[in-house]
């Protein structure tokens, strides 16, 4: 079966079937994904890193598949009714549910009308209805017994009937039939129940769509509008649509008038008391899975492009968490994100004492030589910021400012690691750190928060839990391992996302350096209890050394190649000092590549990841992604007008449209019909979070709270 199974991954990844071999014995081994992604491209053909997830979550799918299958056998087997043709059907079976269909008839079942019939003696007449040849009152005759619960042909014929309908329900190919239907021609049918008070969920009475055409949100909303017992859902279809499939199999010319009337009944009742409720649940059942696979997908793809915003580097930076009546809370950081001083100002309503907050704040940027305030997005923040940009203005400060997105910002300002690690500062002074810090460097500081806080997708209280945690944190693991950590700086939160380390070992390395203090080489790992050589092999190209004087420990090159590393810079006559210096190394093409890989008797991938991290060393990905916006002007909710043209932040993106900040309270939304001049399937085909757009003013709903955007009639198609 294993053949089996990486031939049909092959066929769907569009990949050599040698590739998922190897790729699959390498996951067999234990091996993580970003090591294999990374380090055993020889091996994996070059697969990425998402590519390797999609195999991995497939080749499991596929082998609980082949479980299932061997489970189905075994238990049709222990009941003796394991045919050759059953089996072969079931040997055949590409899915689940193919295999729950095949099964049905031989699952046990609580006690039903059919199986009280069975109990009585009837199923012979049943059959004998079924072929279709005999007189059904003559045959019923011979089953009576007055004494019993089968005083006449009536009370049998329904026996047998019942017995009919049953066997209609679990025959195998009637449900995939009749599931075709469902998916392909039936209709979602929605209204609030009576009693219901909840009021957001007026847009979905007496809705109804064609399932085939309804998207994945709007699924979504209903599914939870029916866990909430607000919303009442039918999947419909005609029974003229649906009946003809079973009499079509179960009625043939042969069979005689009085048979095809009791099987024309039976049929009737077999579908609408067992077989629509089924396959109304399970269609829908599947919809939904759909809809949680697609916005899992937003998810990850959103939560990505915000943790690899680009760090701002060597700048000294105030926190500012905005606030009314408790005041906006600062945070000075130096250019390593180490806090320097917090203090808290009241610029905004109730007690609006600007002239306060400038001495202070004026201060606090000349005491520590601050260049760049990063306000964050909450409450009072545009009243934070109008008081900001007028005290740069008014002043002539050599000072920007920029809004730092602050989702999760208040989980990890009450989180035990935020309270460990500043344990004299309250809440809202531990979130203008790290807002401070975000700006500095989002993924390292982001990776304190629980994923599912930072604020990016939709649905995320409808996803599964297990899949969702297990979706996101594969992804901060992708981010994390890409850009690579500075195992001298990293904190316990960061370094337990890096490849083979988990949180445990995580804390021994930190208590270590504590101790010990700074690592001066990646051996050194091996010291720390629980991190042996495997953890080591998984972890160690991913963490780097900036300030070794050893060069390959500054990079990503692998202490399993520092061999190979030197044997190239012998055959090249590259010099150690020549090493990440510009225009030192030039960049080869492939052939020369090739060649190089061939006289070392090397792998050509390893050897050209290497010779790319001699030109430069430790490369960051989110040099080339779109940097943090520094603005220079404030807009009033009240200025705003239809029509007005401004530029905005993308916040967040979901199946139907885009949520841009354009510097008032509330975000406006981009309806996917409103993004593009041509047609897209989803906005992130032409949109990613952070974006900076053109944005144009359609409509505003004041008392709502709700601003309509066009990007495709501000006269741009996408992001700058």
């Amino acid at each position: 079966m294993q053949e089996q199974i990486y031939k049909r991954l092959s066929s769907e990844l569009k990949i050599s079937e040698n590739q998922v071999v190897q790729t699959a014995a390498l996951l067999d081994e234990g091996n993580t994904v970003p090591f294999i992604a990374r380090y055993r491209k020889e091996m994996t053909g070059g697969l990425t890193d998402e590519q390797v997830r999609l195999l991995e979550d497939k080749l499991n799918g596929y082998r609980n598949l082949e479980k299932r299958r061997e489970e189905v056998l075994r238990l049709i087997e222990e009941q003796g009714a394991l045919t050759d043709e059953i089996k072969l059907q079931i040997q055949k079976a590409a899915t689940v549910t193919e295999l729950d269909d095949l099964y049905r008839p031989f699952r046990p079942k609580k006690r039903t009308r059919a199986s009280a019939a069975r109990e009585k003696g009837l199923e012979p007449p049943a059959l004998a209805i079924l072929e279709g040849r005999v007189d059904p009152e003559q045959e019923a005759r011979q089953y009576i017994d007055p004494d019993s619960d089968l005083p006449d042909t009536a009370a049998v014929l329904q026996g047998a009937s019942d017995i009919i309908a049953e066997m209609i329900s679990d025959d195998a190919v009637v449900r995939k039939a009749l599931r075709k239907i469902y998916r392909g021609r039936g209709d979602v049918e929605v209204k609030k129940k009576k009693d219901a008070s909840v009021d957001i969920y007026d847009d979905y009475n007496g809705y109804r769509e064609p399932l085939a055409k309804i998207k994945g949100h709007r699924v979504l909303a209903i599914n939870r509008g029916v866990k909430e017992k607000v919303l009442e859902l039918k999947v419909s279809v005609t029974e003229a649509e649906t009946l003809p499939v079973i009499l079509e199999r179960y009625i043939t010319e042969k069979h005689v008038p009085s048979c095809r009337r009791i099987i024309e009944s039976a049929s009737t009742d077999s579908y609408r008391r067992l077989i629509h409720h089924s396959l109304e649940r399970e269609t829908w059942q599947e919809f939904l899975d759909k809809a949680v696979e697609g916005a899992l997908t937003v998810f990850k793809e959103n939560l990505k492009k915000r943790l690899l915003v680009p760090p701002v580097r060597h700048r000294r930076v105030m926190g500012w968490d905005p606030g009314y009546r408790t005041g906006c809370k600062l945070a000075c950081v130096s250019e390593t994100g180490e806090l320097l001083e917090t203090e808290a100002v009241f610029p905004t309503a109730p007690r609006n004492d600007k002239e306060g907050a400038s001495r202070k704040v004026l201060g606090l940027l000349e005491k520590y030589r601050i260049d760049c305030i990063a306000i964050g997005n909450g409450t009072a923040s545009r009243e934070s910021e109008t008081f900001v940009a007028d005290l740069i203005k008014d002043h002539a400060l050599d000072v920007e400012y920029t809004i730092v997105n602050e989702a999760g910002a208040s989980v990890y300002s009450a989180s035990p690691a935020a309270k460990k690690e500043f344990p004299n500062l309250d809440v809202a002074e531990r979130s203008a750190v790290s807002i401070a810090r975000r700006l500095q460097d989002p993924l390292a500081e982001l990776v304190k928060i629980d994923p599912k806080a930072i604020g990016v997708g939709q649905y995320q209280h409808d996803m599964p839990p297990k899949e969702l945690d297990s979706a996101l944190a594969g992804t901060v693991e992708s981010c994390v391992n890409s850009v690579g950590v500075d195992l001298n700086s990293a904190s316990a939160a960061l370094l337990s996302y890096v490849a083979g380390i988990n949180s445990s070992v995580a804390v021994k390395i930190v208590a270590q350096r504590n101790d010990l203090g700074t690592f001066q080489n990646r051996e050194q790992l091996l010291e720390i209890p629980g991190l042996g050589p495997k953890v080591f092999k998984q972890c160690a190209g991913f963490l780097r050394l900036p300030d070794s004087g050893n060069y390959l420990e500054r990079s990503a090159v692998h202490p399993e190649s520092y061999e190979l590393a030197g044997r190239i810079m012998a055959d090249l006559d590259i010099k150690p000092e020549e090493l990440g210096r510009p225009g030192a190394v030039p960049a080869p093409d492939s052939e020369d590549v090739a060649a190089l890989a061939r006289r070392l008797e090397a792998g050509a991938p390893t050897v050209n990841d290497i010779l790319e991290e001699f030109r430069k060393p430790g490369r960051d990905p989110r040099e080339d992604l779109p940097r943090p916006v520094f603005l220079q002007s404030v807009t009033e909710l009240e200025h705003l007008k239809p029509g007005m043209t401004l530029q905005g932040i993308v916040r967040n993106i979901v199946d139907f449209g885009a949520f841009v900040d354009i510097g008032v309270h509330q975000d406006g939304l981009v309806h996917i019909s409103e993004i593009a001049d041509r047609f897209i399937k989803h906005p992130l085909e032409v949109l990613q979070i952070e974006a900076v757009v053109s944005v144009k003013i359609l409509s505003i709903d004041r008392e709502r709270g709700r601003i309509a955007l066009s990007i495709k009639q501000a006269g741009n198609n996408g992001p700058d």
